[in-house]
């Protein structure tokens, strides 16, 4: 595409109503919204060139009948996140999930809607995921490595799918172990799926949350369910399989993990187990780290405690990667991740940390766009 003119960047309600615009737009995929966003720079300018020069995109845009739907099933959706409490989150908000703007996440989602507390941005993410067929074995270790796992990394958010088996036993060990735990769903936020786990997912409301891409009225199928995964993959620090027949949906989830950058861990089983198949298998070929306890997990993510907040100082002393991050941020105004791990020479996983540290010690701001700035 020819180079957009720069549009000054709109407020956070305004461009979510134009994300949501651009995705019920008939004939835009997802892949050809997020290319014009990327274009444009936020979806409010995609929508507010009335002239494109990109002769899809102009077709699209002079379908007035097309475009009125979409902005009226958009304006439909935003009155039902006010109502009920959902934040929607295009990728060019700073709220957005900077794990899932990392380059190598090239089916990230247009938006994300979250019914919940806290920010998704955070240090510690853990996925845990597994068969819906979940054995005692399997319900012991989620129980204990998530209990243990509260006490070493108090903070750690524990991403799962809300289904039977392995997903709704990780939820539930995390909240009785004080954890906030987020659920990605499948479907619309006008409904729980599967009924049964009502309870559990308004309690991960006030603890966690609920996440999805769909919007309402959109119902669960299987294809929504491997499509579910790479969220689940995308938003954490590594991922955990629990238990897994030979093939299932965790080994999907494991699979896109790998191919993001990052890590995959899966718990062994008795070699006669069909639960443990999947987990065994997944050791053995060195596609997962074994893991046994919640030391395993700290030890193999590098993991600390996240230090407290600390008032700038006039002098700050910072480690040597810190020191790298900051000397390049002192380049630009702004810098993107990709940028700053370009200049820097580190890998986007250890990037993060470091971004997160220095948030921390109030040393910079982030950015909508996964964009960071030095603080004055």
């Amino acid at each position: 595409m020819p180079s957009a003119p720069i549009a000054p960047r709109p407020d956070e309600s305004a461009e979510a109503l134009a994300t949501l615009t651009l995705s019920a737009l008939r004939g835009l995929s997802q892949s050809q919204a997020l290319a014009l966003v990327a274009h444009y720079g936020t979806a409010t300018a995609a929508l507010a060139d009335t002239s494109p020069t990109h002769s899809q995109w102009a077709a699209l845009r002079a379908d007035t009948a097309a475009l009125h739907q979409a902005q009226a099933r958009a304006e439909a959706e935003m009155d039902f996140c006010q109502q009920h409490h959902i934040q929607v989150i295009p990728t060019t908000s700073a709220n957005y999930p900077t794990r899932l703007l990392e380059s190598k996440v090239t089916d990230r989602p247009l938006q994300l809607f979250y019914c919940g507390t806290g920010t998704l941005n955070r240090r510690h993410i853990l996925s845990v995921v597994g068969t819906r067929h979940i054995t005692e074995y399997g319900k012991q270790m989620c129980e204990s490595l998530l209990r243990d796992l509260a006490l070493l990394i108090p903070d750690v958010l524990i991403i799962s799918g809300l289904a039977y088996g392995v997903d709704i036993h990780a939820h539930r060990a995390a909240l009785e172990g004080h954890l906030p735990t987020a659920a990605v769903l499948a479907h619309g936020l006008d409904r729980i799926y599967p009924r049964l786990h009502r309870d559990t997912a308004s309690q991960m409301t006030h603890n966690g949350g609920l996440i999805t891409e769909y919007f309402t009225g959109t119902s669960p199928d299987r294809g929504r369910f491997i499509q579910r995964n790479r969220i689940v993959a995308g938003l954490s620090s590594a991922t955990l399989v629990v238990e897994s027949a030979h093939h299932g949906g965790s080994l999907v989830t494991a699979r896109i993990a790998r191919s993001y950058g990052r890590p995959v861990m899966a718990v062994p089983g008795r070699t006669t187990d069909p639960a443990s198949e999947g987990c065994n298998r997944l050791i053995a070929d060195h596609q997962a780290e074994l893991v046994t306890s919640a030391s395993d997990i700290v030890r193999l993510l590098k993991w600390q405690p996240a230090p407290a907040p600390v008032e700038p100082q006039l002098f700050t002393s910072y480690k040597p990667l810190e020191q790298l991050v900051v000397d390049a941020l002192g380049t630009a105004d702004s810098l993107s991740s990709d940028q700053i791990s370009y200049q820097t020479g580190l890998a986007p996983a250890a990037l993060t940390d470091v971004l997160f540290d220095l948030e921390d010690l109030n040393a910079i701001k982030r950015l909508p766009g996964n964009r960071f700035r030095l603080k004055n």
